[in-house]
């Protein structure tokens, strides 16, 4: 599938999302609980969400450390909000996360096994992280409620995937046999292109400690940021258990990672709306709440849209001075 035509399928999906919701909620209500939020909450999860960042880049210099590559948190942290910027606008995190692999591997071109093994590993680890995340609302909310059903089933099946791309992953004798039954022409194909990555990845088999360090970073971080999720509800009065953000937050981050829309448009929405409803929330209100959680994120992410701006910048001001000089030698 061609990326034009992948991006227009996402827009779509997107645009069909956004036409359900204008159809299910009363717009002129919606825009009523935005036009009444708190603006004090709204800009503490927007600051919440922002400083997460900095422990999730640590997080990745953690991972890169293990393996041998050194690098300074600051230009870690740089990069990392470079691509969640990018994120905005391409397929959510996993398009920041090709962003990332890029710029590192332009510093370390002999080792761009490694640096994609990093964020990818970086990744699945974030998907652990946020299972377990998810179990321990599961847990606690037992009892509590009765419509949590369908998402212990979501949480059973995504651990089953989770635990069986492990195994794949790390285990010798499952990697031995999966390479003997995929066709040799095939094997070598794959070798050609992810041999370098598939072998970064398999050797955090033996970094047990930098894994653990980062399986908590990232249980902290989303439990941070879910008190922005909460901090958006209270925003417009909504008025939910803390609880049952514990098991909104993460997934919803779960499903924002599935790139059938552009930066999670129209899903995020939909699943404020779908998961709240099941506590009485109504749709207007919980469709508000998405949509400051919306736009907290999108201020996130202007740190990392002003690198941007600015990296242009200089490099259009470089490139003027190049061009002046060489007018000027040839004058």
């Amino acid at each position: 599938m061609s990326r034009g035509l992948r991006v227009a399928i996402q827009l779509a999906v997107s645009g069909g999302l956004i036409a359900y919701l204008v159809w299910k909620i009363d717009l002129g209500q919606t825009i009523d609980y935005l036009a009444d939020s708190n603006p004090v909450y709204v800009a503490a999860a927007a600051a919440i969400y922002t400083l997460t960042l900095f422990p999730m880049a640590w997080r990745w210099q953690v991972l890169l450390e293990s393996k041998g590559l050194h690098e300074p948190l600051g230009w870690l942290s740089k990069l990392y909000f470079i691509g969640y910027a990018a994120s905005q606008v391409l397929p959510t995190g996993i398009g920041g996360d090709a962003v990332r692999i890029v710029e590192h591997a332009r510093k370390r071109p002999t080792a761009k096994g490694e640096a994609a093994g990093a964020v990818l590993m970086e990744r699945i680890v974030g998907s652990a992280g946020i299972l377990l995340v998810v179990a321990v609302g599961l847990v606690f909310a037992v009892g509590r409620y009765d419509n949590i059903g369908p998402f212990a089933w979501v949480e059973v099946a995504s651990v089953t995937v989770l635990v069986a791309f492990g195994l794949l992953l790390f285990s010798k004798r499952a990697n031995a046999v999966l390479q003997k039954r995929i066709p040799r022409r095939s094997v070598k194909r794959l070798q050609r292109g992810l041999n370098a990555v598939w072998t970064a990845l398999h050797g955090y088999r033996s970094e047990t400690r930098a894994l653990g360090v980062a399986l908590a970073v990232t249980i902290v971080v989303q439990f941070v940021r879910i008190l922005a999720i909460w901090l958006c509800g209270e925003a417009v009065g909504v008025d939910v258990s803390p609880l049952v953000y514990v098991i909104l937050g993460p997934l919803l981050f779960l499903v924002t990672m599935i790139p059938i829309t552009v930066n999670g448009l129209g899903v995020r929405e939909s699943f404020f709306v779908f998961f709240l409803g099941r506590f009485d929330v109504p749709p207007d209100a919980a469709f508000a709440a998405g949509f400051l959680f919306f736009a907290v994120t999108i201020a996130a992410a202007l740190p990392g849209g002003l690198i941007l701006a600015w990296r242009s910048i200089r490099g259009g001001l470089a490139g003027a001075g190049r061009d002046d000089g060489a007018r000027a030698e040839t004058g």
